[in-house]
């Protein structure tokens, strides 16, 4: 049985590293960006990004002063006992996150969106917002933080089945290049595509696409896959680099996820992460144990099943 000190432990210590450690698939990305980028302002920013982050780790402090909003995505295996039920695992999330606030710390940015009071531990009316979703044959439970800017970096728009590849693309595109000549990304950034399902569902969609998956991690469509490095190459075409200076580093990665829609529509999402792309996982076992890591691994078999029936993940394992 997992207890709530436990599931409170696993939750403080991936908000500290969320804030203060990058994950390493970001960074290959980035450093394998450095070489490629041709505009000499946009090169500089992201040496001195590697320079920052290096700092961060060294001297165990957040590396930007904007913390964003801390979250928290729960996968809980089907054979997971712990104890106080989703309202104590809940209440440990809020807790958790109350102490990281002042530990790290973390810029208390959670305010009441009309009074603007706040209580400086980022915690307040469905804050931190927790989402929650479940795997087969597993007694383990997945506990996700990201802390992502919340100003920007989002666009929507209801795309037909007519627009097609082409439509698809040219959204992307123009929300790249209105986010980049704005100032609304924070680049170079991990974009994520919904596409489909209802409105939220396709925002929802989205945001996991750019926040839990991990660079060079590839759709299993292969149709789905390609697009993906096609969007990822049109990014960086546009001629904006690191902050927007001239160049050719916009997107770090693409990654697409997709929803079964209305038959009349193509909603889609484009969401851009932070250039500090933080996020960081706990894994508790079923004897309290816990295992950190940086990939989310968010995106399973089940979550993508397309039927009532999904293949098993014990049986994928044997098969691999």
């Amino acid at each position: 049985m997992i207890d709530n000190a436990t599931i409170e432990e696993a939750a403080y210590e991936i908000m500290k590293k969320a804030a203060i450690d990058i994950p390493e698939d970001y960074l290959e990305g980035i450093r394998g960006m450095v070489d490629l980028e041709t505009g000499d302002l946009s090169a500089f920013v992201l040496k001195a990004m590697l320079d920052n982050y290096e700092t961060a780790t060294e001297d165990r402090r957040p590396m930007c002063a904007d913390t964003g909003l801390p979250r928290y995505w729960v996968k809980v295996g089907d054979a997971a006992r712990f104890s106080g039920g989703f309202t104590g695992f809940e209440r440990a999330l809020r807790a958790a996150t109350a102490r990281a606030t002042h530990d790290v710390p973390l810029r208390p940015n959670r305010v009441h969106p009309l009074w603007r009071n706040e209580h400086n531990n980022n915690v307040g009316i469905n804050a931190p917002e927790v989402e929650w979703s479940f795997e087969p044959d597993v007694d383990w439970i997945d506990i996700t933080t990201v802390h992502k800017g919340g100003l920007f970096g989002t666009d929507y728009r209801m795309l037909f089945p007519g627009d097609g590849i082409d439509g698809i693309k040219r959204f992307f595109l123009d929300t790249l290049i209105a986010f980049g000549k704005r100032g609304l990304a924070c680049q170079p950034a991990i974009v994520g595509v919904g596409l489909g399902g209802s409105k939220d569902t396709c925002m929802q969609l989205g945001k996991q696409a750019a926040c839990l998956r991990a660079v060079g991690d590839r759709n299993p469509d292969p149709k789905i896959a390609e697009l993906e490095l096609e969007l990822k190459e049109l990014g960086n075409s546009i001629g904006m680099g690191a902050m927007g200076f001239v160049g050719s580093s916009m997107v770090v990665d693409c990654h697409i996820e997709v929803g079964f829609t209305h038959t009349g529509g193509m909603p889609m999402s484009v969401h851009t992460f932070c250039l500090s792309s933080r996020r960081a996982t706990a894994r508790i076992a079923a004897d309290g144990s816990i295992a950190y890591r940086s990939d989310p691994q968010w995106f399973t078999p089940y979550m993508r099943r397309e039927t009532i029936e999904w293949p098993s993940q014990r049986a994928l394992d044997k098969s691999a």
